[in-house]
């Protein structure tokens, strides 16, 4: 468990009595979080397993979704995630490809190949399929659950956005060419952030990461919307990550009107901890 209190000025995402709940493993940029916090005013908690300890209140939350799906109805947590169809939703501008959200059942039908990924969680493999008969079966998949089909496009950069009331808090380059590439945002990458966001941030909540990328011929294309509590940090700056974080799980009490269609529905959590 790590917990410290320091006084805290200038930031109204946060008060001096509030509580970020981390996971029993953390990465860098959890690591990293946890100390912008405390350095914040912040106390922290990080538990050892997912069993939320008797008598724990905590106003906020940054880990995995198994994690956050766990604790965070326990604690009274609402996290906020893009719809599940929100790519597909997108004018073509903006994503470059088709992309179509199906349930997975109809998704064995296609014969070709495709990208198929889960919208908001880990549960179908995110890569490119040779067809629908490469996914997996109903025997290890509902065939009900809805996945993301598009296009096959390759990616030569691409880079993370988190974003509160519709603007970019902070920013950074992740990949180049698929490898690993940390750096700063070009401005030709901020230009087409600001117009997307000018034209769909009232589709998202206010909290949330945006990931955008250059295909063929250096065009702009949106990759996808991540939850920002189980976004990993790059070279983005922590103290305005941690803004976006801390609006992204937050008590449900204090939802605001236009967060609430943008919360994360319940899950099970029968997987081993």
């Amino acid at each position: 468990m790590n917990t410290s209190r320091h006084e805290q000025h200038g930031h109204p995402e946060s008060s001096p009595a509030a509580t970020l709940v981390l996971p029993p493993r953390l990465t860098d940029s959890a690591t990293s979080l946890r100390d912008t916090a405390q350095a914040r005013g912040i106390r922290t908690v990080q538990l050892p397993t997912f069993t939320v300890p008797t008598g724990l209140q905590a106003q906020h939350l940054h880990a995995g979704p198994g994690f956050a799906d766990t604790v965070a109805e326990n604690l009274g947590i609402a996290l906020l995630e893009a719809p599940a169809d929100w790519l597909a939703t997108l004018p073509a501008q903006f994503t470059r490809r088709e992309v179509r959200a199906m349930p997975l059942g109809e998704a064995y039908a296609l014969r070709r190949p495709v990208f198929v990924k889960s919208p908001n969680d880990k549960g179908i493999t995110a890569r490119v399929y040779a067809d629908g008969s490469r996914l997996p079966g109903p025997d290890a998949v509902d065939p009900t659950t809805l996945v993301l089909v598009s296009d096959v496009v390759t990616f030569t950069s691409e880079f993370r956005l988190f974003v509160l009331d519709g603007h970019v808090r902070t920013a950074s380059r992740y990949a180049q060419h698929g490898r690993l590439s940390l750096g700063p945002v070009s401005r030709e990458g901020s230009a087409f952030a600001a117009n997307l966001l000018a034209a769909c941030a009232h589709t998202l909540p206010s909290a949330i990461v945006i990931d955008i990328g250059t295909i063929a011929d250096n065009q702009w294309a949106v990759i996808e919307a991540n939850a920002a509590w189980a976004s990993g940090r790059y070279t983005a700056d922590p103290d305005a990550l941690l803004d976006v974080v801390l609006r992204a799980a937050a008590p449900t009490s204090r939802l605001s009107r236009r967060d609430r269609p943008f919360v994360r529905p319940p899950r099970s959590t029968t997987a081993s901890h």
